[in-house]
This record gives C-alpha cells, sequence and structure tokens, in this order.
C-alpha cells in the first residue's frame, strides 16, 4: 500500500505581511488583481505584492497571508493568497489614502488640508461632525455635501463591494450596482441576480450566471434557463436582428447553459407567456422577438400606412413649373433622375431618396426645401448624431438637429417627450444618414409626426445598416410601399475625387483603382502590403509622417484609423495603444481606469449613449484636463465640456483608431484603413464601402491583396433577421385609398 504524504505538505506554508500600501501598480477593477508596492517594517526597500482585492488605495495598511515566489522576468515577489486592506492610521498614510481620489471632493491638496487640521481624527470628523470641515478655508456647504456624500457613499459600497467581491463582482461593477439600487443592492442581487445583465452597463449574462450559482441556483432552474434564453435573444439584438429562429435560439440556448432541451422549451414558453418574448413566423418559420422590438417593427408599418392615408398638407405642386422655377433661383441644371427624385417628394407623403457620393443628394434635398419653403411649408430637419445634423445643417443652410432633441428626449424619465400624444409642429420631417436609424428609433419618429404631415428620409443603403437592431432603410425600400428615388450618377466635379470613384467601383463589385502613390493631388492610395506585421509599420509611418508631412494634417484632430475589427493586432485595442504611446507619450496627469490610461490631449470615443450627458455612441472628443482633486476628467465634445466621473470612464475608450461601425454618420478629413486576413470574419463590401466613404479629403487604405478581393466580393453574408417589409406590405394592402387633407 502506498503512503500518501500528509494534505498540509501539498502546499508550501504561508507566510504573514503587513505594510502600507505605497503605489498601486496596477488593478483591475474587473478581475480585482492587483499589484502593489509596499512599504514593510524591517525592509529598506519597497516590497512588491500581487493578489485580488476589491479595492486597494494608497495609504492603505495591508494585512495578507501567501508566499514569496522569484519572478523570472520582475524579481522577487510576494503573492498574496489571502489580501485585506484597512484605512490607515498614521498621519502620513491618511493623507495619501485621501488624496487617492477614492472620494469624490477630496484630492492630494484638500487631503493635507484636512490633516493638518483634524489630524488622526479626520475619518471622525467626516463621518459624525461634518460640520466641522467648514471651519478650513474654501470650504463652502457645497463642498461640505459633497465630501461626507462621497464619504457615506464610499463606506456603504465598501460594505456592498465585501458581498458582491465575494461573488465574483469587481469594484467598478459594485459602484454601478449600488448607483443602480442603492441601499437594497444586496437584497436585489439575492432576489433575482440575473436582473443584473438587464439593468446595469458592463455586466454581462455570465458574470450574473456565476453570482447566481454562487447563490445557490440551481444550473437547471427554469429561472436560469428563462434568463438565459432571454439572453440569447439579446445577443442576437446585439448583432443587428430582431429575431431568431425558434430552432436556432434554442440550440444556441442548450449550448451555452448546458441544460436539457426539454427546459429551454418549458423557458420559452414561459418567457412568451410572461410577455418578455413574442413568437411569430418569418416566412412560415416559427421565430422569436424581444417584445420591444416585435412592437417597433409593428409600429413603423402603421406609421406609414397612416401617413400615406392623406395627400400633403400643401396640395398639390405642379413639377413642371416648380423644378424649373428652383433651377432658376440655385443656377442649377438637375438629371433627369435628380428631377424625377424632386417631383416624388413634393408630390409623395413619404419618400426615400437613396445614393452613394457625388450623386447629388444634397442639391435634390435643397431643390426640394426651397420648393416648399416658397409655399409656405414648415419643416423639421434631423439626422441620427450630432456631427451629421451639423453637416445636414451646412449643407442646406437650415437648421437641423439630432433626432433625439427633435424628439425631446427627458433623460430623467427615459422617454421621449414627442410621441402620438404630443406630436411635433411640422409640414415636413427631413431625416438624413437614414441608414443610421434602428428600428426602435424610426418607431418612436414616426408616432411623432402628426398624419397631415410629410416624411422625407435620406440615406445610402449600400452602407453599413444602423449599430442597433433591424435594416430600417433597405426595409422601406425593398418592400416597394414606400416611393423611392436612387440616385446613381456620379456628377463631372465629384468624379475628379478618386475617393469616389473608387468608392463607387467597391459598391460595384470591383477593386479599386491600383496605385502606390498616385497622382501628387490625388485624394486616394491603395498601399499593398504582405503581412499584418507590414501593415501596422506602415499606417505608423502614414499617420505619423507621410500625412502630416505632405498635407497638413493634424494626426490626432484630422487623421482617423479605421479598422474592421476591436480585437487582434490590427484591431481598435491594441492600436490605439501604439498610437497613443507615439502621439500622446508624456501628458500628465494621467487616469487608469477600466483598462486604458487616459490623459490630456487624448482623443477618445463615447461608447453608449448618455442621455443625462448628451453624449451618444460615436461621439469623438478629447481630454481638455484631468482633475485629481475632484476625480473628473472633463472631454471636449463638439464645442462643449463634458465631465467624467473616474468611475464613469467605461463609457469612454481611446479613439485614434475606431472601428468603422463607429464612424457610421461621422466624416473626418483624413482616413487610414488597414485590411488583414485577420479581419477575415468581417471582410464585406459594405464595411468597406462605408470605411472608404468617410474620408473627406483623403483616404489611405492599406491592404493584404487577398483582404481587399475578399472585402470588395463578399456581400450579404450578414443579412439581418427582421420582419418588417412583410409587415410593411401587409399594412399596404389594408390600407383604403387617399384622402385629401388640403386646406
Amino acid at each position: 500500500m502506498t503512503e500518501r504524504s500528509p494534505p498540509y505538505q501539498a502546499h508550501p506554508p504561508t507566510e504573514h505581511l503587513s505594510g502600507s500600501i505605497e503605489r498601486v501598480t496596477f488593478h483591475s477593477e474587473q478581475s480585482g488583481f492587483c499589484v502593489l508596492r509596499v512599504k514593510v517594517r524591517g525592509q529598506r526597500d519597497l516590497v512588491t505584492v500581487i493578489g485580488s482585492a476589491a479595492s486597494v488605495t494608497p495609504g492603505e495598511y495591508l494585512e495578507c497571508q501567501g508566499e514569496w515566489v522569484n519572478d523570472r522576468q520582475h524579481g522577487l515577489q510576494f503573492k498574496a493568497l489571502q489580501l485585506r486592506s484597512v484605512p490607515p492610521s498614521t498621519i502620513e498614510g491618511i493623507e495619501r489614502y485621501l488624496g487617492s481620489g477614492m472620494v469624490k471632493g477630496i484630492g492630494p491638496h484638500f487631503a493635507r488640508k484636512l490633516v493638518h487640521a483634524f489630524g488622526e481624527r479626520v475619518f471622525d470628523v467626516i463621518e459624525d461632525n461634518p460640520d466641522e470641515l467648514r471651519k478650513l478655508p474654501g470650504i463652502g456647504p457645497k463642498r461640505q455635501a459633497r465630501v461626507t456624500g462621497a464619504w457615506a457613499e464610499q463606506k456603504v459600497i465598501r460594505e456592498i463591494m465585501v458581498f458582491l467581491q465575494s461573488h465574483g463582482v469587481g469594484t467598478a461593477r459594485a459602484v454601478r450596482i449600488y448607483k443602480t439600487y442603492g441601499d437594497a443592492s444586496v437584497a436585489r442581487v439575492t432576489e433575482n441576480p440575473y436582473r443584473l445583465a438587464l439593468d446595469i452597463h458592463g455586466i454581462g449574462f455570465k458574470t450574473a450566471d456565476a453570482i447566481a450559482q454562487r447563490l445557490g441556483i440551481a444550473a437547471d432552474s427554469l429561472i436560469r434557463a428563462q434568463a438565459g434564453v432571454r439572453h440569447c435573444l439579446q445577443e442576437v439584438a446585439g448583432n443587428g436582428h430582431c429575431a431568431a429562429y425558434r430552432e436556432a435560439l434554442a440550440e444556441q440556448a442548450v449550448a451555452l447553459l448546458t441544460i436539457p432541451a426539454p427546459v429551454i422549451e418549458q423557458a420559452i414558453r414561459a418567457e412568451v407567456g410572461e410577455g418578455n418574448l413574442i413568437e411569430e413566423p418569418i416566412d412560415t418559420r416559427p421565430a422569436l422577438f424581444l417584445t420591444a422590438l416585435q412592437r417597433a417593427e409593428q409600429g413603423i408599418a402603421a406609421g406609414v400606412r397612416r401617413l400615406q392615408l392623406r395627400l400633403p398638407v400643401w396640395g398639390h405642386i405642379d413639377p413642371e413649373r416648380a423644378i424649373p422655377w428652383v433651377e432658376g433661383r440655385t443656377g442649377l441644371a438637375l438629371s433627369p433622375s435628380q428631377r424625377s427624385a424632386v417631383a416624388a417628394a413634393i408630390k409623395g407623403k413619404v419618400t426615400v431618396i437613396t445614393g452613394g457620393p457625388g450623386v447629388g443628394k444634397t442639391t435634390v434635398v435643397r431643390s426640394i426645401l426651397d420648393i416648399l419653403a416658397a409655399k409656405g411649408v414648415e419643416m423639421l430637419l434631423c439626422a441620427p448624431t450630432g456631427r451629421a445634423a451639423k453637416r445636414l445643417a451646412e449643407s442646406t443652410g437650415r437648421e437641423a438637429r439630432t433626432i433625439h432633441r427633435v424628439l425631446e428626449f427627458d433623460p430623467k424619465a427615459m422617454a421621449f417627450k414627442r410621441d402620438q400624444y404630443s406630436q411635433l409642429k411640422t409640414h415636413l420631417l427631413v431625416v438624413d444618414e437614414c441608414s443610421m436609424v434602428d428600428t426602435a428609433l424610426m418607431n418612436q419618429l414616426l408616432r411623432a409626426v402628426p398624419t397631415p404631415a410629410a416624411v422625407l428620409l435620406v440615406g445610402d443603403v449600400d452602407q453599413l445598416p444602423s449599430v442597433g437592431p433591424g435594416s430600417v432603410l433597405a426595409d422601406l425600400i425593398a418592400s416597394g410601399v414606400v416611393p423611392t428615388c436612387r440616385l446613381t450618377e456620379v456628377f463631372r466635379q465629384a468624379a475628379a475625387s478618386r475617393i469616389i470613384v473608387n468608392a463607387h467601383r467597391i459598391n460595384a463589385g470591383r477593386l479599386p483603382e491600383h496605385a502606390h502613390e498616385g497622382p501628387a493631388d490625388s485624394d486616394f492610395y491603395l498601399i499593398p502590403c504582405n503581412s499584418a506585421e507590414e501593415i501596422q509599420d506602415r499606417l505608423l509611418r502614414v499617420v505619423l509622417e507621410r500625412i502630416p508631412q505632405r498635407f497638413g494634417l493634424d494626426p490626432v484632430a484630422e487623421v482617423q484609423v479605421l479598422t474592421p475589427m476591436n480585437r487582434g493586432g490590427l484591431g481598435a485595442r491594441s492600436l490605439n495603444v501604439t498610437l497613443q504611446q507615439r502621439l500622446n507619450p508624456s501628458s500628465a496627469p494621467r487616469v487608469t481606469r477600466f483598462g486604458w490610461t487616459y490623459a490630456p490631449g487624448d482623443k477618445v470615443i463615447q461608447l453608449i449613449n448618455n442621455y443625462d450627458k448628451e453624449v451618444f455612441n460615436g461621439d469623438i472628443g478629447r481630454i481638455a484636463a484631468i482633475d485629481e482633486e475632484e476625480g473628473l476628467v472633463l472631454v471636449e465634445i463638439d464645442g462643449r465640456r463634458v465631465e467624467y466621473e473616474f468611475g464613469e470612464l467605461d463609457e469612454l475608450s481611446l479613439a485614434y483608431a475606431t472601428s468603422i461601425h463607429k464612424a457610421q454618420g461621422s466624416e473626418y478629413p483624413a482616413v487610414v484603413i488597414p485590411l488583414a486576413m485577420q479581419h477575415y470574419m468581417l471582410l464585406e463590401r459594405n464595411l468597406l464601402y462605408t470605411a472608404v466613404t468617410r474620408g473627406r479629403r483623403l483616404v489611405v487604405l492599406i491592404a493584404e491583396p487577398r483582404a481587399l478581393a475578399m472585402a470588395v466580393k463578399r456581400v450579404g453574408s450578414n443579412l439581418r433577421l427582421t420582419k418588417l417589409r412583410q409587415r410593411l406590405i401587409e399594412a399596404a394592402a389594408d390600407a383604403p385609398g387617399l384622402e385629401d387633407e388640403t386646406p
């Protein structure tokens, strides 16, 4: 019989180590992993401690159990198996602790004041006698309230974090949970952890599922199966689809949850029964919709039908007279296709005008607006993004706003003030960049349009569809229900631009014209490369040297790198780190949160819609300042300064490089596009076409020839599953004849 070693010999005995945290070299809010430099009694040099903690702050006192390890790269370290930090008790530690920015409103300068005034009593003063703070110069009621409020919040958050960290939630997410649920956080999480995936930005199903299992919710329970089914359908919606075929969704849920198929079928029935999902066929195949998306599709079809029931409020306008009049007024002769588009719009109630760059969409829209303005027609102009609205205003000479501003979005109520009960005051609504408008937003927009009014939808249907679910513009055109004018003729002036010529070549399935350098005045360059490494080398030279030297463009403010993916060596994340090091290497102060390090001068992009701040997914800005005292980052976006607390920085990422999807609706003076076989999964014609058409003055395409050929050739492999086209056709078939509402 083999003798077994005693259990305690399986691991070396642990040691105890304690000291004050001098510096937090690294801390991941997501995983809790940290690298700390600790001052330990009896040790002359600082000790490196690695471990995991919910929260670590310079100045705190550290108690840990672990073992010494000799890392090949970093040398001797203490690997903490258990790590606990407590507020410091020494004057020096308290000052460092308070000055670290952990409490909003207290930075290094104010921390020094507090410690000098109150010494070791400072924590008690803040918590129990906050009025004493007012004795200090420069501390008024407002600042006192901020400090005491932030301290109280920190205390509650720490208690909640102990619970959440023990169930796998990192510090930053714990803060968001607290801000959403308040003091009821622990109760809410315990009651139904799957709510986190629905309610908290940055927490996905996997995190919620891990918490649920730690709380003892059975792996094959119905509550888990229902949450998993809904999560799978939300993932489908996140990829742009409005629905999923029932069979495919069930298979996806079984694979995700490893739950028997009968339990998943029961969960689907329960979700449908509770009204979270709606089941109906698409082309005779059973499909499932998230309820909100199914209702939105129905709303769009009903809205189009309602508007088409009546003639325009301005009555009959004779195109044979109106078009020569507007040509004489503008001095521009319209082409036959442009004349048809103008005629359709002044006669119609819902009209689509589509076409690529250089085909005269702007001229058509301006002509329509001039004709209708002469008739006294009231009009509203809007676009999905601030930049697109600004371009629309510049091109038409009329005020244009974002769709959210037109609909008067109320961030407190998270609802639009303009809807079917309080409609817009207009005779004509013009919506530009319509390919970007998703199903939910188009439904909100049409609900707010009064029945006598007309709608003009303008966009390029060959671009990428909206980031949100649906392909509204394509479905409207494909239905045949809405009069559509497709402009295809590239005008002579536009044809001088190689950007426009090559955009149309790509859209027609042809490779862009091959030129390493092109003529001296060219605005389009194609640089072939043999590998991803060569693409990166050329990209850095182009951005940092060639474009600034040859075209005089600022590499941060005026050059945008657009890449198909976020991950990988040529993904947005990796390129951002490299470009930041080269373009903004030594700025201070710096702040590191959520895996990014930010400094004044950095270019950043907003990742989600934040209605309180009035900044939206895809907005790009520059960091103007970092206020360590207040724990704030100030970002300049479209001429105004927006404040972000350090805990909100997961709403931003660096933007020296962005994904092509994030660039929809935006234009940049210069665009640099890397295209490699590592982007294989996303290489499609509309992706490349969208990227090329983002460049206003210059486009540089740096590509592996195989990747470029694949992108030009591939069409429609990612077609979105929707039922809108069918709903539009059915609604039109049910509609009665037109009524004339002419006054």
